[in-house]
């Protein structure tokens, strides 16, 4: 058993025992042989890769109340809704769920939701910020555009031709 104690050849101890017989022929068959050998040890074995992250599957409302429509048609037959559960790869406990969320009226709960947390932006008092910052803005603006107006004044009355005075409410 050319020192196997355990009474099993590899494929290579196979190959150099059925070489030994004396053929000639045999070297240049036993290397396609050995290629084909290694490629169904290849094939038999299963893909090494592993997915980087699993993704969370998400259920549509018309999906979950079609599952339970016909959970409740399978209840009627023994292990229906086991079989049901199996070829749709649910678990029971998603189905009570879903049962219990449709008992309650939930809706919102039927559609898939956004994880993480939830923003805590107002749209309204960002509205107002703005307003507050443009209002600043254009005071400042007044500000200046009448300290404008009281020096071209000023300059005109030292020139001799002075400016008459507006009242505002004539204006309007």
């Amino acid at each position: 058993m050319n020192g196997n104690s355990l009474g099993v050849l590899s494929s290579g101890a196979l190959a150099g025992a059925e070489r030994s017989g004396g053929e000639r022929s045999e070297p240049q068959r036993s290397a396609a042989a050995a290629k084909a050998s290694a490629d169904t040890v290849l094939a038999s074995r299963p893909d090494p890769e592993v997915v980087a992250k699993a993704k969370r599957r998400t259920f549509t409302a018309e999906y979950i109340l079609s599952i339970l429509r016909e959970a409740e048609a399978a209840a009627s037959t023994r292990g229906g809704i086991g079989a049901l559960l199996r070829r749709e790869g649910l678990y029971s406990s998603l189905l009570a769920t879903w049962r219990r969320e449709r008992a309650n009226g939930i809706l919102e709960a039927l559609t898939p939701q956004k994880r993480g947390p939830k923003s805590r932006r107002n749209p309204m008092e960002e509205e107002v910020q703005k307003l507050r910052r443009q209002n600043a803005r254009l005071a400042e603006d007044l500000r200046k555009a009448h300290i404008i107006i009281d020096v071209q004044k000023k300059v005109a009355a030292l020139l001799g031709r002075p400016i008459p005075e507006q009242d505002p409410e004539e204006n309007s």
